[in-house]
């Protein structure tokens, strides 16, 4: 068992701090990914008002290695989730908002409409906010694009090699058709995507990955560490020291990203605000 350093130790946030967001969102029965996938900045941005929106349930239909969001049969669509999404990023006066979902494979369009209407209401409730997807690999990618949010962010997570390990029911190339096809249909919008460092990779598959993602047009990229949710989650194989993350993070700057965020605690959505000024 690889021990963990101290330098993914998450300073202690006061609970209190943290209480409008959680309370805002029983209120609303609105999940996030912050809490479903366990993620160690949770405490951070819920102290910082502010969430990543987790819509079409809390029950995911793919059972990746990595993750810690439920697996299993999911419920029905819950149709008035976008108006609390919008009455939610009011609420908390957000001016730049992340929302992403689980995978819905039960839904012909894999959930692109329910994903188009959260858009739209956030836009109506509160024209000002900027807007970010990150979705799965859905098939009807032209119902997202339509409506014009700023990001769209659909995550690698892994080098090729372990997909079938890490991400069984996912494909490395579809993933990258994926971000591809955003560009072609609608070249406006910034597409990002994340990797995960930790999961047994090599420095060359690594490099590959940045390739990839750049020849299908990747304008944003995070890298963070892997950090195994529970004993029967995929293991962490290796813990990566900050300066190597560095030295990531200034090689895919060098290849020609737009921006680029690498750091052992960097994730998807994580100061997605901050990391965007400028670029959009």
């Amino acid at each position: 068992m690889v021990t963990k350093p101290d330098w993914l130790r998450v300073p202690y946030v006061d609970i209190e701090k943290t209480g409008y967001v959680s309370d805002l969102l029983r209120e609303l029965c609105l999940n996030t990914v912050c809490i479903e996938a366990n993620c160690p900045n949770c405490s951070e941005c819920f102290s910082n008002n502010t969430a990543t929106f987790m819509i079409l349930g809390a029950v995911c239909t793919r059972k990746c290695t990595f993750c810690n969001v439920t697996y299993g049969v999911p419920t029905a669509v819950d149709t008035d989730e976008p108006q609390r999404i919008a009455l939610a990023v009011l609420k908390l006066e957000l001016k730049y908002v992340v929302v992403t979902s689980v995978t819905r494979d039960d839904l012909a369009d894999g959930g692109a409409g329910h994903f188009a209407k959260v858009i739209r209401e956030i836009k109506k409730v509160t024209p000002e906010t900027i807007v970010e997807v990150l979705i799965p690999d859905l098939a009807e990618l032209k119902v997202i694009t339509n409506e014009s949010p700023a990001v769209v962010g659909h995550n690698i997570e892994t080098v090729k090699a372990l997909y079938p390990k890490v991400r069984p029911e996912a494909d490395y190339y579809r993933s990258l058709k994926v971000l591809e096809s955003l560009k072609v249909l609608n070249p406006n919008i910034r597409t990002k995507s994340g990797i995960m460092l930790g999961l047994g990779e090599s420095e060359n598959e690594i490099i590959e990955v940045f390739n990839d993602l750049l020849d299908v047009g990747c304008d944003i990229l995070t890298i963070g560490q892997y950090l195994s949710p529970g004993k029967n989650n995929y293991p962490v194989q290796e813990y990566i020291e900050p300066h190597v993350y560095d030295r990531y993070g200034e090689a895919a700057k060098n290849l020609g990203f737009l921006h680029v965020a690498s750091a052992p605690l960097v994730r998807s959505s994580y100061n997605a605000d901050k990391m965007l000024r400028g670029i959009l």
